[in-house]
């Protein structure tokens, strides 16, 4: 579904997921927001960051959702209600979708903890079509960008730094291999960086 068609059906409620910089900067009013997964994605550094994380010479690597049955991916899902709904759908259309080149889809989202139900949320991805989709890379050719990319939104070293926070803090019982090996083969190159200094 996408967000006019929200709009134009003037919805009373909607949960928004998000798996990237939303876990810690949704940046709009909500009703509340819960902890949770949604099923049959993977978060992958893969795409391309020209404005938040990166610049046009040297974009900066931020997450995207890959299909892919077996997976899961956890974040936060925030509860929009009333007016919030337009306001928010607005502000992530320019966030994800003019700035980052994210679609919207909706998922199935099972909020972590005590037996609560599965709720639909809308969720931004950016797929392969995405003129800044940058695909597969090493940990380490992932983690060397990042740690020199810097956009209008700050170091696409601190998105990282606190994608892997949020996951240690709010999600310690989930392993995510990918967002960690990352984090280290980043954190090797600033101090080898440093080192050099």
């Amino acid at each position: 579904m996408k967000p006019q068609d929200i709009v134009a059906g003037k919805a009373s409620s909607l949960w928004i997921f998000g798996y990237g910089s939303l876990v810690w900067k949704p940046d709009f009013e909500y009703r509340r927001s819960q902890v949770g997964h949604i099923q049959g994605y993977k978060r992958r550094f893969w795409h391309g960051d020209n404005f938040h994380r990166g610049d046009a010479e040297l974009p900066g690597r931020v997450v995207t959702l890959i299909e892919d049955d077996d997976a899961s991916t956890w974040g936060v899902a925030f509860e929009v209600t009333g007016a919030e709904v337009e306001e928010s759908l607005k502000y992530l259309t320019v966030r994800e979708t003019v700035r980052g080149g994210y679609v919207t889809k909706t998922v199935e989202f099972f909020p972590d903890g005590e037996e609560q139900p599965s709720v639909p949320a809308l969720v931004y991805i950016a797929t392969e079509d995405n003129a800044l989709y940058l695909g597969p890379a090493s940990p380490e050719a992932i983690g060397v960008q990042i740690a020199v990319c810097r956009g209008k939104t700050g170091h696409n070293l601190e998105y990282l730094l606190r994608l892997a926070e949020f996951m240690r803090s709010s999600c310690p019982h989930v392993e995510d291999h990918h967002l960690f090996s990352i984090e280290a083969a980043a954190l090797n190159m600033v101090s080898y960086l440093l080192a050099a200094q």
